[in-house]
């Protein structure tokens, strides 16, 4: 087998179909998501364990190679023929190799194709600030702030830089600078990402992801020191995002983080991928935006009062999940079975259905 030509062949077959991942797996024929349904692609063989050592070798370079099987897992990015990029992780199962990709367009989409609140633009404009993506992995949480960086980049002049792991969407300067950092490539950590990014006359920074303690930490201070910082987190909501944070920190330095997120947090954006009736998926979603009476709760810690606060401000722009859903069903956009799916609170979902 020609692992590289067999591989971007199937990688081909992601981009036509519309599929969102490609897995590979020694004894299974590779296997594409296409609108969150895994289909097995039958008319290729059956990978072999030669087959996907192969493969992973042809997608990682030297230095990723001895790494990953050393450690037996990696992330990483490949750059598709300028035709896109995709997300990997290369794992050992039962003493084999497997391989998931991730694609990621070339294009970046805007708000309004993603089909997302127009709220959302007015954390853009923001100088400072600390603005969370929130939900499950695989939901869009990376793509919706491409869109807000993107927008960033369009209209303003300013110095954004981002740490991630791998570097997923990539950036052209246009009105601002943006220098795109991966970690154990450009840098140790996220955690060492974020604090050089304080000595390079920064405004912007994206965190793809609030791994440890330190890193938290160190965003929350950044966000209160006059940049605009945004991350993501796998938490389920707003309420659920406030009380992991606090919890990482030790009891004595909660009541700090408490005070510091008061102020710093602007908004926590929690969004799930909904199958479509007409195909596809689109995006339900829950806004949090911080304001005194947030801030209040935060402080007090009554977080588990931040829902009803969120249920009574939509006139303030906040947005309820429950609601996003049964507006999504009553455009006829989703299944009502699918709505009580995805909701978090199914008893409150079927009142306003």
């Amino acid at each position: 087998m020609k692992y590289k030509e067999t591989t971007e062949k199937l990688m081909d077959t992601v981009i036509k179909e519309a599929g969102s991942d490609l897995h590979l797996s020694a004894g299974s024929h590779p296997i594409i998501r296409v609108d969150d349904a895994l289909i097995p692609l039958q008319t290729s063989p059956e990978l072999t364990k030669e087959d996907t050592e192969g493969m992973i070798r042809e997608l990682l370079t030297e230095k990723q190679a001895d790494v990953f099987f050393t450690t037996q897992e990696i992330d990483f990015s490949y750059n598709f023929k300028d035709k896109a990029r995709f997300r990997g992780n290369g794992f050992f199962q039962q003493g084999k190799v497997s391989i998931a990709l991730r694609f990621i367009p070339n294009k970046i989409l805007t708000i309004e194709e993603l089909n997302l609140p127009q709220i959302l633009k007015t954390f853009t404009e923001h100088k400072q600030g600390f603005f969370l993506v929130v939900g499950p992995v695989g939901q869009g949480k990376t793509t919706t702030l491409a869109a807000m960086i993107e927008l960033i980049n369009t209209e303003r002049s300013e110095h954004i830089v981002t740490v991630e792991d791998p570097i997923e969407y990539m950036y052209d300067n246009k009105k601002s600078i943006i220098n795109q950092r991966e970690v154990s490539v450009d840098t140790a950590s996220f955690h060492s990402g974020l604090m050089s990014a304080f000595r390079e006359d920064v405004d912007v920074i994206l965190l793809g992801e609030m791994r440890d303690l330190d890193t938290i930490a160190a965003a929350v201070t950044a966000a209160e020191t006059g940049h605009l910082v945004f991350s993501t987190l796998h938490t389920n909501n707003a309420a659920q995002t406030i009380d992991r944070i606090v919890d990482s920190f030790h009891p004595e330095q909660q009541g700090q983080i408490r005070l510091q997120l008061s102020s710093s947090l602007s908004g926590i954006f929690s969004q799930r991928l909904i199958p479509r009736i007409s195909g596809g998926l689109v995006p339900a979603y829950e806004l949090l935006i911080n304001n005194s009476a947030v801030g209040n709760l935060i402080r007090e810690a009554r977080t588990h009062e931040i829902q009803t606060v969120i249920e009574t401000s939509s006139e303030l722009g906040m947005i309820d999940m429950n609601r996003s859903l049964a507006d999504l069903v009553r455009r006829g956009e989703i299944t009502p079975e699918d709505a009580f799916t995805f909701a978090v609170d199914p008893v409150a979902l079927e009142r306003l259905l």
